[in-house]
């Protein structure tokens, strides 16, 4: 079976298992259809209130693309090491030092999305009681992002931390294959 994958640079594929993969690609596909929906309903809500006949309930859909957008796209992100996590510094590091680091930056990832799964459900089951208007859908439909979001970022740190552990972090160097002289074959 052939190393590659599309969605996966092959640099990290010692940080990832094969069987996340179809999930990493999945959820960038919803992360293109919240882009695509937020500008549509955005657009769509300019039109209609510039023609003076808004669809109060645009508002809700774009916020609910937005939200979901951003929280998948937060889970991808964490999955393909494109967050908040120091790699200038952590690159520059040797050894066990860079070792501590890099596990260190993750548990406080997987901290992060934790508290995004505890605190999210907290805020989805308190959410039935408040309302969107005009269509009286329940907030807890807008706080269900979070602690979905929350569930895949622990999901993938886990994966990095294990594969971290036995692979190395540091992305393998590449072979080059030189002739006599030095030079690249």
């Amino acid at each position: 079976m052939s190393d590659h994958s599309p969605i996966v640079l092959q640099r990290d594929r010692h940080l990832k298992w094969r069987a996340f993969d179809a999930l990493e690609l999945v959820l960038m596909v919803l992360c293109g259809v919240a882009i695509a929906g937020f500008s549509l309903s955005v657009g769509l809500d300019i039109v209609t209130r510039t023609l003076g006949v808004p669809w109060l309930w645009l508002q809700e859909v774009t916020s609910a693309f937005f939200i979901y957008g951003a929280f998948f796209g937060l889970a991808v992100a964490t999955r393909r090491a494109d967050h908040l996590m120091l790699s200038a510094i952590t690159e520059a590091m040797p050894g066990t030092v860079r070792l501590v680091v890099e596990i260190f930056n993750r548990l406080v990832v997987l901290a992060c999305g934790l508290c995004m799964v505890w605190f999210g459900w907290e805020n989805f089951l308190h959410g039935f009681g408040s309302f969107r208007m005009p269509s009286l859908t329940p907030l807890a439909w807008w706080y269900l992002a979070i602690p979905i979001s929350g569930a895949f970022v622990c999901l993938f740190v886990v994966e990095q931390l294990v594969n971290g552990w036995r692979n190395g972090f540091p992305a393998p160097v590449p072979q080059v294959d030189r002739d006599e002289e030095g030079f690249h074959v």
